[in-house]
């Protein structure tokens, strides 16, 4: 439906084709963020107004129409902020900005421990890759270009292991990787390669088949790796890149000093195979038990990612604290927070027991107490169940039918479990321990 004589430029919108759930034809708005010409024929990466950047993707002229064409309007010139024409800093829940927070760029020409433990570029100098991720789109040197690439997938496909994964987001992997059909990743170090000739190479002489760090929970074929941003920086880079893939709301760490890493992951006869991830500060000021937490698509929509939420309470409960996610959550993060924080208290709600025919009695405190949930988490969650009413002069928990069935059917079906017997896991004070 697109018009060729018509100039379709960045920052045009118009409705654009494409496949809704159902698999049926649906015409929704559309930012052209990009337009590049292949072999004569312009191709157009659109973000689908209202819906998430991860569905964003190029498209040929004959999913465009034309008719409804938008053109930008004209902005006034942005003043200087911050010394950045037109800058936005994101701004952490402590006030510092991420920008001066997570982007502290790798020491250029130094050299890091690679995972296998012998000294040598984080990723050799044969395989043609550079040592360091570009700065390009995360770090601060022109923001109003980076703005558009940042807003941009990089990364066609990822093979990692046996999955292939088609990334969500920018990463800032290598500018000279972006072009490549695939990107191929070592599934235990995460070391990334430019070709499969260079991957079978690189087994041949990494040793590692499980993540670097301890393991500080087993059961069945499921394990917890801990491993510290410091310690192991090259694999915590790695994994930062990887997960930038399929999250967009975070700012990626370069400096992977301040945190620690607790990555699940699933044994067979081949090793421990990377399942999903959570961060978390060593020190934070704002109670936060999870800085970042990703489940990688092949393994989503089977309890996993619970299974992460579940495991970062029980070290806050190890820990004697409550801990908090932190936010802003991802719309994916959101729902499986809710979810698990649902679970968690209703399951504490019906297995209180009435004395003396009296109602059961149990107070915002003690339910934080027992699941390390914060407490705020807490009285949002049973807003969102609209479970509190007030009655006589004082607040009480209702239980609905609906909810007290719907309860026992989510429970039903959630099978994977941690179980604190398996966890051996003894917190460290860090405040004592200087700079990390």
């Amino acid at each position: 439906m697109a018009d060729q004589s018509v100039d379709i430029t960045e920052g045009c919108r118009l409705p654009v084709l494409r496949k809704n759930q159902e698999n049926e034809d649906e015409w929704p708005l559309a930012e052209i963020l990009s337009v590049k010409d292949i072999s004569g024929k312009n191709l157009y990466y659109v973000h689908y107004i209202d819906f998430n950047k991860r569905l964003d993707e190029w498209v040929t002229p004959d999913r465009l129409d034309i008719k409804k064409l938008q053109f930008p309007k004209k902005e006034a010139k942005t003043p200087m902020k911050n010394g950045l024409p037109g800058s936005r800093p994101k701004t952490t829940l402590n006030g510092t900005s991420s920008i001066q927070r997570h982007l502290i760029p790798p020491q250029p020409g130094r050299k890091r421990k690679s995972c296998g433990g012998t000294d040598e570029d984080s990723q050799d100098s044969s395989d043609g890759i550079p040592s360091a991720p570009r700065m390009t789109g995360s770090l601060v040197s022109d923001r109003s270009h980076d703005d558009i690439v940042t807003r941009m997938k990089n990364i066609d496909c990822i093979e990692l292991g046996r999955h292939r994964l088609k990334p969500w987001y920018f990463s800032p992997y290598p500018q000279e990787l972006t072009s490549l059909p695939i990107l191929y990743l070592c599934e235990f170090c995460l070391k990334y390669l430019k070709s499969l000739k260079c991957l079978q190479r690189h087994l041949t002489k990494c040793n590692l088949r499980h993540p670097p760090g301890n393991e500080i929970y087993r059961k069945g074929t499921i394990s917890f790796f801990e491993i510290d941003g410091r310690k192991n920086k090259a694999y915590s880079q790695n994994l930062c890149l990887l997960a930038k893939c399929f999250l967009d709301h975070k700012t990626l760490y370069y400096d992977t000093d301040p945190f620690l890493f607790y990555v699940m992951t699933e044994y067979d006869s081949k090793g421990f195979h990377i399942v999903g991830y959570f961060s978390k500060e060593k020190e934070s000021t704002e109670d936060y038990n999870v800085a970042c937490i990703l489940t990688l698509p092949p393994y989503q929509r089977r309890g996993y990612g619970k299974l992460l939420i579940e495991f970062s309470y029980e070290l806050s409960k190890v820990e004697g604290k409550t801990g908090t996610p932190e936010k802003p959550l991802s719309d994916l993060g959101l729902l499986s927070y809710r979810s698990y924080w649902s679970q968690t208290i209703l399951e504490i709600l019906m297995d209180l027991k009435s004395e003396n025919g009296e109602r059961p009695q149990i107070t915002i405190n003690e339910i934080s107490e027992i699941t390390s949930v914060k407490k705020e988490d807490v009285i949002s969650t049973l807003q969102y169940l609209n479970l509190i009413n007030y009655y006589k002069g004082q607040y009480i928990l209702t239980l609905s039918e609906d909810i007290v069935e719907g309860h026992e059917r989510a429970m039903e079906k959630r099978h994977l479990r941690i179980d604190p017997k398996c966890l051996h896991f003894t917190p460290k004070d860090w405040s004592k321990r200087g700079k990390w």
